[in-house]
């Protein structure tokens, strides 16, 4: 069994999406852990606000299927295939981390985007602060306190959490 951790991300009715993203990789591996919601300001291109988080959760899956279920379940959320990597989207499901493993394929990992962007880092350090990345061999709480907060802003907001959640 893996852990597993996801960001989600959404600026595109985003509490729409995170809550339905939620519910269906509640759907595939049971039970989550999960972070607060981060709002923060578009990075890479001029748009609206992005709502954030990291999930965490448990899984017997290979990589490759952890990737092509997190495809699967943007695509069926409004995704768009081939999509401009930096433009507004429904739902971004992201795996950041698949227990310590450090790869190139079929994805990144540990993602590079853990340690450059405040939506990722800051929630990551929530739900694992004494996790240690793999390659920077610090632990996400002190990686999130060595981070330059003025380079990216976030904040935390309210959010309207499925019921189905608390099952």
């Amino acid at each position: 069994m893996a852990r597993i951790y996801i960001s989600l991300g959404s600026n595109i009715e985003a509490q729409r999406y995170i809550a339905e993203g939620l519910l269906a990789l509640q759907a595939h591996f049971g039970r989550l852990r999960l972070s607060s919601v981060y709002e923060s300001e578009a990075v890479g291109f001029n748009g609206t606000n992005f709502l954030n988080m990291v999930a965490v959760a448990d899984t017997q899956l290979d990589v490759a299927a952890v990737v092509a279920l997190f495809k699967q379940i943007e695509q069926n959320h409004g995704r768009i295939v081939g999509a401009k990597k930096f433009s507004p989207r429904t739902l971004d499901l992201d795996l950041l981390l698949y227990d310590d493993l450090v790869c190139q394929s079929p994805v990144e990992l540990p993602r590079a985007e853990i340690v450059k962007n405040a939506f990722v880092l800051q929630p990551l350090a929530e739900v694992a602060p004494e996790l240690v990345h793999p390659l920077a061999r610090l632990s996400y709480r002190q990686l999130w306190q060595e981070y330059d907060k003025d380079a990216q802003k976030l904040w935390p907001v309210p959010f309207a959490w499925p019921a189905a959640l608390y099952v």
